[in-house]
């Protein structure tokens, strides 16, 4: 299995090819993923720079508005996401699915942590959620083809039932461990739980 591409389109931008410079970007990649996680859409813009160790200059040359900061964030968080798929492809059907399911809650946290800032009419926003999808729609099939998952399910149903359970008000890791378990077996074929 080969992960999907998503096109950002007017918010595309690119690594740059210098390694001084590639470093800057990533470096500008991972704080901003920070700075977001902690203060949403409205991180300091300044602060996600100083964070990187680069220079607010740095920043709007990698990224010229807020909007393409957000951009590249959430399609950084999507062809990870993606990626996941053929990382898992060599494990069972369920633990393959299961592996998966627990890397999109992680990337739901992401995505609602930076809710605000995105655009959700782009068709950047649309083309990652279609690529997710896409990538994820034969773990299901395989798990469902050997017996694991529920046949009368699919992607959509799955999904929104672990977002809607997980992503609740869980006190803890404990607390969110079990109703993800809960919820597993609300797909898990009869005989299999």
């Amino acid at each position: 299995m080969t992960h999907a591409v998503v096109d950002a389109g007017v918010f595309a931008v690119h690594r740059p090819h210098r390694a001084d410079a590639a470093r800057n970007f990533d470096a500008l990649l991972v704080a901003a993923r920070t700075a977001f996680a902690a203060h949403g859409s409205r991180a300091s813009l300044e602060d996600i720079a100083r964070g990187a160790g680069v220079g607010i200059g740095t920043l709007y040359r990698n990224f010229p508005s807020r909007q393409h900061l957000f951009s590249a964030v959430y399609l950084g968080e999507v062809e990870q996401l993606c990626a996941v798929v053929d990382e898992v492809a060599e494990l069972p059907a369920w633990d393959a699915l299961v592996t998966w399911l627990r890397r999109f809650i992680g990337y739901q946290v992401t995505k609602r942590t930076m809710w605000e800032g995105l655009d959700r009419n782009l068709e950047m926003f649309y083309a990652g959620r279609d690529a997710l999808l896409a990538a994820a729609e034969p773990l299901l099939a395989r798990a469902q083809a050997e017996g694991e998952v529920r046949p009368d399910t699919d992607l959509g149903d799955v999904l929104r039932l672990i977002v809607g359970t997980t992503l609740g008000q869980c006190v803890d890791e404990v607390q969110f461990e079990r109703v993800f378990t809960l919820a597993l077996d609300g797909i898990r074929a009869a005989g299999r739980r």
